[in-house]
């Protein structure tokens, strides 16, 4: 199984086959980038974002941020697969 990984200076953003899907989730969670950047797209400031998910740290949103940043096509077309499902 391969996994792909972007790291930032504490954190980091990986993609593994069967965990969410291949989706880039933040280090050893379940947390994906698309799920991070839908909270901030519906007025979740970090602060906000770090109370909901006590098991991330501001370092992990910033490489989600990141992540988001240069990856910004594939996070969008990320978050509309996800709300098709719904």
């Amino acid at each position: 199984m391969s996994t792909e990984v972007l790291r930032t200076a504490s954190s980091w953003i990986a993609k593994t086959p069967g965990v969410c899907g291949g989706e880039p989730c933040i280090r050893h969670t379940r947390h994906t980038v698309s799920g991070l950047v839908e909270c901030r797209q519906l007025g979740m400031n970090d602060d906000r974002i770090l109370e909901s998910f006590p098991d991330l740290s501001q370092a992990d949103l910033e490489a989600a941020w990141v992540y988001w940043r240069e990856h910004p096509e594939e996070i969008e077309q990320l978050i509309l697969e996800n709300n098709q499902d719904d």
